[in-house]
């Protein structure tokens, strides 16, 4: 999955999301709430919430495959959307700037490492699991915001990390095993939100994806040619229909993209927030009442631990913007 809005690190209502290069204008407080904005802000969630129903569609292909196709159809897709958007002097730009190029091959790989782990979790059984890595993801924002950043963080923050700790912990031993998925998830999203960050300032989302699509393209050809050669894959041998559901990856990765990015320029900070919620919600809900996965009593704890943290989380971080509204010069 590659969701979406890059906020600040430190703006804990809404915490990093890659597709955005930058926060949007935050109206102020007394700002009519732009409904069009909306329905595409949750229209984007809504997508990125479904994907668990599409992977398994992509199947007898496992999820390598899954993944070099997403990366090919997903290039070839920004391309004719930079094409027909008139961006692609954008894109050509960010390959002149040697720091750009680093920093989008880190997120490259970071969002490679993510969107394989994801397709992993849905295709194995563990959906929830992915749902849980979403709902850390903030509290693993706050965590780089302390060892990356060096920010201070506020009382109420500790308190929230301190309860997603806990949360990890009862998973572990009530499971019976650590939680590798989801923090995988959490980890190389929040580490994938915080380079994005630092790059969004001198490129847009289309052309930063389609940068970073650019630099996975070589292996994740090189790996189909090697299917192909090998007679392992799937593309040209389970029918044309699973071959356009493959192609039909790239759509599924950039169109909650471009959606979200719509959205962005329009909604409040704090809304678009709120809206970030829905993925994981979906993806939960599709893993407990679509795919029957196994909710013992103490994956429902860690679980409600993990809500409470992003409770604390929310409401502080609402408070502190409203605060520094009420102290902004009028």
């Amino acid at each position: 999955m590659s969701q979406a809005p890059q906020h600040p690190v430190n703006d804990l209502s809404a915490p990093p999301d890659p597709s955005r290069p930058g926060a949007p204008g935050t109206p102020g407080a007394s700002a009519p709430i732009d409904r069009l904005g909306v329905v595409l802000g949750a229209s984007a969630y809504f997508l990125w919430g479904a994907m668990p129903l599409f992977f398994p569609l992509l199947q007898p292909a496992g999820p390598l495959e899954i993944i070099s196709h997403r990366v090919v159809w997903s290039l070839l897709f920004c391309l004719f959307l930079l094409l027909v958007m008139r961006k692609l002097p954008a894109f050509r730009a960010a390959f002149r700037v040697r720091r750009t190029v680093g920093l989008l091959a880190i997120a490259a790989v970071l969002v490679a490492t993510n969107w394989t782990v994801y397709v992993y979790g849905v295709l194995s059984g563990h959906v929830l699991d992915a749902a849980l890595g979403y709902f850390i993801n903030p509290l693993v924002t706050v965590l780089l915001a302390v060892l990356v950043l060096k920010e201070r963080l506020r009382p109420a923050q500790w308190v929230a990390l301190g309860i997603g700790t806990a949360a990890v912990v009862v998973l572990t031993i009530g499971v019976g095993r650590l939680p590798w998925i989801a923090l995988t998830l959490a980890a190389s999203f929040g580490l994938y939100g915080l380079v994005k960050n630092r790059v969004g300032r001198d490129v847009e989302a289309l052309p930063g994806l389609a940068v970073e699509t650019t630099l996975l393209f070589p292996v994740a050809l090189g790996y189909l040619v090697f299917l192909g050669i090998t007679g392992e894959g799937t593309f040209a041998a389970e029918g044309t229909g699973h071959a356009l559901l493959l192609a039909s990856s790239g759509v599924v990765t950039a169109l909650p993209l471009l959606l979200f990015g719509a959205a962005a320029r329009r909604l409040p900070l704090s809304l678009v927030g709120m809206l970030q919620y829905l993925a994981p919600v979906l993806q939960f809900l599709v893993g407990l009442l679509v795919f029957h996965e196994s909710m013992p009593p103490a994956r429902w704890a860690g679980f409600s631990l993990v809500w409470l943290a992003l409770i604390v989380l929310s409401v502080d971080g609402l408070r502190a913007l409203r605060a520094s509204r009420l102290a902004a010069p009028r």
